[in-house]
């Protein structure tokens, strides 16, 4: 294999290339010996790439797509900054509070987590647009608080790209708020149908891809556990 000096190893291009190099290899078909290479020239790779990489910023971060589990790979971000001892906000655009089960997990953190629910359910349960439209306004007002809040680690602002999509946000008014957030805050979005501009303006952007729904495909209805 061949041997890359450190100022060939400096370009995240050249790194990249190196990790598909490794990687695209039919490892099982190696030697004992090749194996160990391979794994020892990816591990000196990967030290170097985290050598070179910043030590801390504040993230923008979207889960958006189609697929389930946006809120829930939220809520895991959330779980790990309350573990961390952060203090977290949690600003519900669309949904009108917590499932049962979460919030008993959530009970546990109630000094480090404060939650509120701004939304009154899903638009086709409240029916009136004029309400919704106030009910976004007053959900991003409440976010801009803990937004320029330092005290607050994460802030997750769930079902926003929603209120986008229907008109009740307007996305510069958005990035004009995230643009002014402290250097070292993070601001989970989420909700299918994310703006292009959010999406540009993200560090992180994971979409959920539907392949297959029990409800959609089955007829399931939402169960304990999975959907709440």
């Amino acid at each position: 294999m061949k041997s890359d000096t450190p100022e060939e190893l400096n370009s995240d291009k050249e790194i990249e290339r190196l990790i598909d190099e490794v990687m695209s290899s039919n490892l099982p078909e190696l030697t004992d010996e090749q194996y160990r290479q391979k794994m020892q020239r990816r591990k000196e790779v990967q030290e170097r790439r985290i050598a070179q990489a910043v030590p801390e910023k504040g993230l923008i971060i979207v889960n958006t797509g189609n697929g389930k589990g946006k809120t829930t790979a939220a809520l895991g971000m959330v779980l790990r900054s309350l573990g961390h001892g952060y203090r977290v906000a949690i600003v519900q655009f669309i949904k009108g509070g917590w499932e049962p089960a979460e919030k008993a997990v959530f009970s546990h953190w109630e000094n480090q987590l404060e939650f509120h629910a701004m939304g009154e359910g899903f638009t086709w349960e409240t029916q009136d647009r004029d309400r919704d439209l106030d009910k976004a306004s007053a959900a991003w007002e409440k976010s801009l608080e803990y937004i320029f809040n330092p005290d607050f680690h994460v802030v997750l602002l769930d079902e926003i790209n929603i209120a986008f999509k229907l008109g009740y946000l307007q996305i510069d008014e958005v990035l004009d708020g995230l643009a002014k957030k402290p250097p070292h805050k993070h601001v989970i979005l989420t909700g299918r149908g994310a703006p292009a501009a959010l999406i540009e303006r993200a560090d992180l952007v994971t979409e959920m891809t539907l392949i297959k729904h029990p409800f959609r495909d089955q007829g399931v209805k939402a169960q304990p556990g999975i959907e709440y």
